[in-house]
C-alpha cells in the first residue's frame, strides 16, 4: 500500500479572473511539481481554499486532477467535512473516481473529545479501502489527535498509513513513531514557527507535508528526504537553513495568501484569493518579491517572457 514520503506539496486552487476553477492552471502547476522532483501532491487542503469551494467544485477538482496525474504522481485528496456523514460520502466518491489516497481531519469548530475523535476518524477510514491518513492541525481545528488515538486507529485500520502533523510538539512525533512503528509514515508541516522539519526526520519521520514546495519545489524535495545517509542529513540542514527566511515569509499570513502572491511574482497560475481572503499587495508584496529575487528564485523558477 502506497505511503507518502519525501516532499508532499499542498497545492493551491488556481482561479480564473471570473472566479472559476482554472484547470489549465492546475495542469501547469502539476507539471511543474513533477519536473522538479516532488514525491506526491495534496489537493483540497487549507492551502487550496477548500472551505471556500462548493461541493460540486470539489468533485470536479477530484475528477480533473485524477485525469492529469494518474500513473504520473500520487495525489491524496482532503476528504474532511463538517460532519462524519459528509466526510464518508466524499471519501467514497473520491475512491470511486480513482483517487490514490485520502486525508481526514477532526471536523472544525465542534471541539469533540478523544472518544469522539476516534469514532469519527475510524468511521471515515473504514468506509474506504484505499490508503488514508490524518491531518493533525489543532491550531486550525481546535482539537489535538493524541498519539494513543492514532495508535488505536492504526491497529483497527490497515489502510491508515500516514500521519500529517502540524503542531509544535516533538513528543507527539516520538510517541507516534514509538506506538505505530513502520505502519504509519510521519510527515510534518513546514511552518517555521514550529520548526519541526529536522526533528521529524531525526526521529525517523518520512518527510514534509509542505507549502514551500509550491515556490521552491526542488529545494524542498532535498530537505524532505528521509535520513538514511549522513549526506542526506547534511543536505537537509543546508537547504532548510538557507531557505528558512522564505518559509517565514510564506507564513506571514494564513495559507494560501502569501503562496498565491509568490506564484504571481513568478507569473505562474494561481489567480486571486476568494473572499474573505484578500490578495497580498503593497509593501509586503514588494518585500516578498525582493526576497525571492535575492534568493535567485525568480531567476530559476520565473516564467521567462
Amino acid at each position: 500500500m502506497y505511503k507518502p514520503t519525501g516532499s508532499w506539496v499542498a497545492m493551491p486552487t488556481p482561479f480564473t479572473e471570473d472566479n472559476k476553477i482554472d484547470f489549465k492552471g492546475f495542469e501547469t502547476l502539476i507539471e511543474r511539481q513533477i519536473k522538479y522532483g516532488t514525491s506526491q501532491l495534496f489537493v483540497l487542503g487549507s492551502c487550496g481554499e477548500v472551505t471556500l469551494l462548493t461541493g460540486e467544485e470539489k468533485k470536479s477538482i477530484v475528477k480533473e486532477v485524477i485525469k492529469m496525474t494518474k500513473g504520473r504522481i500520487p495525489v491524496f485528496f482532503n476528504a474532511s467535512a463538517p460532519s462524519t456523514r459528509e466526510s464518508v460520502e466524499f471519501a467514497k466518491f473520491a475512491e470511486q473516481e480513482g483517487a490514490e489516497g485520502l486525508i481526514f481531519t477532526v471536523p472544525p469548530y465542534v471541539l469533540i473529545p478523544q472518544t469522539a475523535v476516534y469514532e469519527h476518524l475510524n468511521t471515515c477510514m473504514s468506509s474506504v479501502k484505499i490508503p488514508v491518513g490524518i491531518y493533525n492541525n489543532p491550531s486550525r481545528l481546535g482539537v489535538h489527535v493524541e498519539a494513543e488515538t492514532i495508535a488505536e486507529l492504526a491497529r483497527n485500520n490497515k489502510n491508515f498509513i500516514v500521519d500529517k502533523e502540524a503542531m509544535p510538539n516533538v513528543k507527539q512525533l516520538v510517541q507516534v513513531k514509538r506506538l505505530c512503528g513502520d505502519q504509519i509514515n510521519i510527515l510534518c508541516c513546514d511552518y517555521p514557527n514550529y520548526s519541526i522539519v529536522l526533528p521529524t526526520l531525526a526521529v525517523g519521520g518520512n518527510g514534509t507535508a509542505n507549502i514551500g514546495g509550491n515556490i521552491i519545489p526542488e529545494e524542498v524535495a532535498k530537505f524532505s528526504r528521509p535520513w538514511d545517509t549522513i549526506e542526506k542529513v547534511e543536505e537537509a540542514r543546508k537547504e532548510y537553513f538557507k531557505y528558512f527566511p522564505l518559509l517565514q515569509a510564506l507564513y506571514w499570513f494564513s495559507n494560501p495568501i502569501v503562496v498565491k502572491a509568490a506564484l504571481r511574482v513568478l507569473d505562474l497560475p494561481g489567480g486571486h484569493l476568494r473572499k474573505p481572503y484578500l490578495d497580498l499587495t503593497g509593501k509586503k508584496y514588494d518585500e516578498l518579491k525582493n526576497l525571492m529575487i535575492e534568493f535567485g528564485i525568480v531567476e530559476k523558477y520565473g516564467i521567462k517572457k
